[in-house]
């Protein structure tokens, strides 16, 4: 059962960085930027999965679990918006987007370079 209670906005599951403070340890978090940038300056939620868009976050999701939980984020929420989608379409059932992405988070809450 999920934990969270993603909004849909554009047919898109949103969760706010409040909404993943929250859960942190309870559900899969999935970076799906660069390495680079995983590492860089904004850093990344603790926890956090580095599985870079494209093929790499594809293959992973080819075969998982399509009941898990999971949270895609990226910088700003675009990027990740968009793998919520396509993981919707693979037919998982408990995906959401982190809206505002690192850089609202980085507002607010602590961070891992």
């Amino acid at each position: 059962m999920a934990i969270l209670k993603p909004q849909i906005k554009e047919g898109i599951p949103e969760v706010t960085v409040e909404d993943v403070q929250a859960v942190l340890g309870q559900v899969e978090l999935i970076d799906v930027r660069e390495s680079h940038e995983f590492h860089g300056e904004l850093g990344h939620i603790p926890g956090a999965k580095c599985i870079t868009m494209g093929s790499e976050l594809t293959h992973y999701l080819k075969d998982g679990d399509r009941n898990q939980e999971i949270v895609f984020i990226c910088r700003s929420g675009a990027r990740s918006g968009r793998v919520t989608l396509v993981s919707l379409n693979m037919g998982y059932k408990n995906v959401s987007n982190m809206t505002g992405g690192m850089l609202k988070w980085n507002e607010t809450y602590p961070i891992k370079k």
